[in-house]
Parts: C-alpha cells; structure tokens; sequence
C-alpha cells in the first residue's frame, strides 16, 4: 500500500484510480514513467518546475495532496472490482470529511462514474460534493489514456487551478 500525500486543509486533494506496479515498488504515487500527471501539474502552474514522483511531499507546501479510490496497486485500472470502486468511494468520502481539502480532484471520470453511480458525469466541475469537499473530474493522466494527450490535460489541470 502507498502511503497518502495528505494533510488538513488543502486546496486540493488530487485522486487517483489506484497504485500502479511501479507506484507501489516506489512508494511513489504517479510514478510509472509514461504517466503525465506530473508534467500536467506543471503546465498548468500548480508547481513551479516539474515535480519527480519522489518529490511528492512538495505537494504539501502547495497545498495540493494525493490519495487513491482504490489503495490495491495493479498494472491496469481495469482489474479492479465494481465493488473495490464503491467501497473506494465510501471510505475517500470519509477521507476527504477528515481532512477537509477544498477541492477534491477525481483523476480519470470512468472511475468516478462507477465509484460513485454517475454514469453520466464529464471531466470537469461537478455539481456533487464529497464529503464537504467540491469536486472536479480531470481526465486520467495514465499513458494508457491515450485520448488526453498533455497538452490537452494540462489545460484541463488549468480550468480546475484558475478556479480555486
């Protein structure tokens, strides 16, 4: 299991799928070469250089913070069980109730919408809250997801900065 870059009060809690292979042999969340997430982060200012995967703790002084739906690691997002999702949901409601982060930031929206019963949710602001917090769908910034290429993620990553 990887431990979750969090503290009270944050901005915003970015939300991961769940650990990849590489993530849980590091200890580092997003750190599959490949994944964008970090360079997103980036280019759309949350950071002021590209952060490495062990530089998370960085994250704090920002005020941003990272956690998972799903804490079990696996090479795909698609092994994971319907009901992991919705335990997953359950249990970063509650995480997110403890912590209070102004924004939680769900990175990938078919997770979202099957965590949480939204079948029709878009990447973006969302009209639900969870557990106090706004919530925002960015898209999934796996290499995977070859339908968000950087450019376009960032932007997204830049829609939710410019709105906190």
């Amino acid at each position: 299991m990887i431990a979750d870059v969090i503290k009270p009060g944050l901005d915003v809690l970015f939300c991961g799928i769940n650990p990849g292979l590489v993530s849980e042999a590091t200890g580092h969340h997003f750190a599959r070469p490949g994944n964008r997430f970090w360079p997103a982060l980036h280019l759309s200012g949350f950071t002021p250089s590209q952060f490495a995967p062990a530089e998370q703790e960085k994250l704090l002084d920002l005020g941003l913070g990272i956690t998972n739906v799903v804490a079990r690691p696996s090479a795909r997002a698609d092994e994971l069980t319907i009901d992991e999702m919705r335990q997953g949901a359950i249990e970063l409601a509650e995480k997110v109730e403890r912590y209070s982060p102004k924004v939680l930031a769900i990175l990938g929206v078919t997770v979202y919408r099957a965590a949480f019963g939204r079948k029709k949710a878009q990447v973006g602001a969302q009209q639900d809250a969870v557990g106090g917090a706004r919530l925002w769908i960015l898209p999934n910034p796996s290499g995977l997801n070859a339908h968000w290429q950087l450019p376009a993620l960032a932007e997204e990553f830049g829609r939710l900065k410019a709105s906190i």
